[in-house]
């Protein structure tokens, strides 16, 4: 029999998505191969492995969100795939075994002391996740099996030609039987709204930065000493922080007494932020556990979600089993990790809490009566939006009520006291592993998938789950006791003055205004197809053959996701016509798939191994049918 030619693989993106699939590609190869050989062309302009959020060359100021505890790329006994598990270590297991000359690695000068003395419990830089991500890529490319090699290109990838010609920036054209692009966030041109102000600002000599990735983002002509308007207060803020303070010289001293006092350079803006709550992400909980083991998803599970009747209202229908989910791992970490706070025998409680439904008076009375304490009973809408409602008589007023807010988060979240709080983030991350169950009814209305999943409930969970360090808040406090950062309200409103000539910015929290010659939106671009600046996903949109995801509604009309558009059972591109392309596929946050856009926890089952995984088979059932 004359031998198969060789396959070749295009993977579009190198970073730690790009590899994961390669390492489930060879994790597989040995079931589903056969004698076939394939060639892997991995492409991106950043470096293999990290790829380019979590590359080398960037600030050392900048931290990850995580603690290197929570963070793997390795498959473990929790997965439920269809191919092999293949274990190995947690970052922080990674970084003890290198020390222990368990694993020869070379660790650079520059991360030498921070690798020497990190704690489980630590927030890592995204310098030392790098190289952790570098040493699974080289330890994936080592180990792959005698059918499988591998070539780099450290390039962009800016067209597919209709054979599967991949042409990339440096003028290589990589034909391939197959495509797969590991799509992040999508970069975007600026929308309508960003146009206008983009165009005020030129017209008035003024600054205006759109949305972006905020490492990339050039911000050194940000003035010093002028005020800044600044409109987002999540991650991207607390980079941007750093970045024009401690980044242009200043220091933060440790104070005796705690805290922080910051030591200005002269070189700082004044940065006035603002956003839709008014308050940053909550701070990373610096505990762990103290009560039984939970057992989740308890009432969110894919029994309940089937039993839902459609159509479904993601916020009438769907909010209340969330909720509850949250609720039940707060109170089961509540009654049995802080049994003096509670009232009722746990047993009776749990037996009560099962049979109501979230949010009635009769659920209410169960927890009040339970639970004496005002402070230990979980208020979602109040989490949710803390300073709705409140209106303060001038922004310095609101300043002091936000820096109460932080002082107090920051209090709790480093005291085991309230580590029931930690209960209902645990269970928020096990209802993320189920939404693709819900999606998969069909029964949510467009528009609510749409504004309430993928809009407000994401705004909700990062705000409650994915927060910085205690230390940034510890940061923000003492810059703002500095006079370099200012609190500009909730439901902030930016409007572009003609007779000023300057960016003015309000807010519902106070009657305050504040301007400013420079307008920074600290966020990520939203998803959108149709704005996509990729040269590669531009032209594959250009001629049909990427499509945005429509999202079919009750009654038939659909709505635009500005999602990539791909087959939820194997990935495959979809384009402008509807069909699934044969030999394309896509995986990544933004596409019709979803998936976490950050590292996974050990032992979760997280849907990006599955998702890789059954890429990665599909991939070789391809190439070997």
């Amino acid at each position: 029999m004359t031998a198969l030619p060789t396959f070749t693989l295009a993977i579009v993106g190198a970073g730690p998505r790009g590899v994961g699939v390669l390492e489930r590609l060879s994790a597989n190869a040995a079931e589903l191969l056969g004698d076939r050989q394939a060639e892997v062309h991995l492409i991106d302009p950043f470096p293999p492995g990290p790829g380019r959020v979590w590359r080398y060359e960037q600030s050392p100021l900048l931290r990850m969100n995580s603690m290197p505890e929570d963070v793997t790329v390795f498959t473990d006994d929790t997965v439920r795939i269809d191919g092999p598990v293949r274990p190995g270590p947690s970052l922080i297991e990674w970084v003890r075994q290198v020390r222990a000359g368990a694993l020869a690695y070379p660790v650079p000068d520059d991360v030498r002391a921070e690798f020497d003395s990190l704690a489980s419990t630590d927030f890592p830089t995204r310098r030392l996740q790098s190289r952790y991500l570098e040493w699974f890529y080289r330890k994936v490319v080592a180990e792959l099996p005698p059918g499988i090699t591998v070539i780099e290109h450290l390039a962009t990838a800016e067209s597919i030609d209709d054979d599967e010609t991949v042409r990339l920036s440096d003028g290589t054209a990589v034909t391939a039987d197959a495509v797969v692009l590991t799509v992040g966030h999508l970069d975007a041109v600026p929308d309508s709204r960003e146009r206008e102000l983009e165009a005020f600002a030129e017209h008035h000599g003024l600054a205006y930065y759109p949305a972006g990735y905020t490492a990339d983002v050039d911000y050194s002509a940000v003035p010093a000493g002028e005020p800044v308007l600044v409109r987002g207060f999540g991650l991207a803020f607390v980079d941007l922080m750093l970045l024009l303070t401690e980044g242009r010289g200043g220091r933060f001293e440790e104070l005796t007494c705690g805290g922080l006092r910051y030591h200005p350079s002269g070189a700082e803006p004044v940065l006035h932020v603002g956003s839709r709550r008014g308050v940053p992400y909550h701070a990373k909980t610096g505990y762990r556990l103290r009560g039984k083991p939970l057992q989740l998803p308890r009432f969110f599970d894919k029994r309940a979600i089937a039993g839902l009747p459609g159509p479904l209202d993601f916020r009438a229908d769907v909010w209340p089993l969330i909720a509850k989910e949250l609720a039940w791992a707060y109170y089961v970490e509540l009654f049995t990790g802080h049994p003096d706070r509670v009232r009722t025998d746990f047993a009776v409680f749990a037996d009560k809490f099962a049979d109501l439904p979230w949010g009635t008076s009769e659920m209410d009375a169960l927890i009040t009566a339970a639970v004496p304490a005002l402070e230990d009973r979980l208020d979602l809408e109040r989490l949710d939006r803390p300073f709705a409602g409140r209106r303060f008589d001038s922004g310095e007023e609101f300043g002091k009520a936000v820096r109460k807010y932080v002082e107090s988060d920051l209090a709790r979240r480093a005291d085991v006291h309230h580590s029931a709080d930690l209960g209902a983030f645990m269970a928020l991350l096990s209802v993320i592993g189920q939404l693709p169950a819900l999606l998969a009814t069909g029964r949510l209305t467009a528009a609510s998938q749409v504004s309430d999943m993928d809009g407000w409930f994401h705004g909700f969970f990062s705000y409650y789950a994915s927060g910085p360090p205690p230390r940034r808040l510890d940061e923000l406090l003492a810059l703002e006791d500095a006079g370099v950062v200012s609190f500009l309200g909730a439901d902030i409103s930016i409007a572009a003055d003609e007779t000023a000539g300057a960016f003015v910015a309000s807010s519902t929290s106070h009657p305050d205004t504040v301007a400013a010659r420079t307008l920074i939106e600290a966020r990520l671009p939203n998803a959108s197809v149709p704005r996509v600046s990729d040269p590669l996903l531009r032209s594959l949109r250009e001629t049909g053959a990427l499509a945005e995801e429509t999202v079919p509604d009750v009654d038939g009309a659909t709505l635009p996701s500005g999602r990539i558009a791909t087959t939820l059972n194997d990935f495959r591109l979809v384009t402008v016509d509807g069909a699934a392309h044969p030999r394309r596929f896509a995986v990544g946050p933004h596409t019709s798939v979803r998936s976490a856009g950050a590292f996974t926890r050990p032992r979760t089952n997280a849907i990006s191994f599955r998702q890789n995984d059954a890429l990665a088979r599909e991939i070789l059932r391809l190439a070997n049918p």
